[in-house]
């Protein structure tokens, strides 16, 4: 899985806000909002974003109507995860991904690790 580009982000960030199914021409009219684009784009990036496997579809009538695969939180810990497998040292990773975090970061992972707590359990 790689990064997506910024119209697939865009697209992305629309559909995962719907928690709906929506049609190119939803998010084409979300899009228009903010800029000029073509139905023929959207309906591009969305079929790629298809293959890729974010999106899922159904047809309806002569168009489809697409729904996201998982959540916004599901793709970016798939994301992290396979940086993490690719960065070599994982531990080292790790130590420079926590010296990083903001205070408002800390605590969420704090949460986290209450909610699924490391294998093992805590030391």
């Amino acid at each position: 899985m790689r990064t997506l580009g910024d119209l697939e982000s865009a697209i992305m960030d629309k559909m995962w806000s719907y928690h709906r199914p929506a049609s190119v021409r939803d998010v084409l009219e979300d899009l228009r909002q903010s800029r000029e684009i073509a139905y023929t784009t959207v309906m591009t990036v969305m079929d790629k974003l298809y293959k890729k496997g974010l999106l899922k579809r159904e047809p309806q009538g002569k168009a489809y109507v697409y729904e996201t695969v998982g959540t916004k939180e599901s793709y970016t810990a798939q994301l992290m995860r396979e940086t993490l497998a690719s960065g070599g040292n994982q531990a080292a990773t790790l130590v420079h991904f926590l010296e990083r975090l903001t205070p408002e970061e800390s605590a969420a992972l704090e949460s986290a690790l209450q909610v699924f707590p490391p294998r093992g359990g805590r030391p």
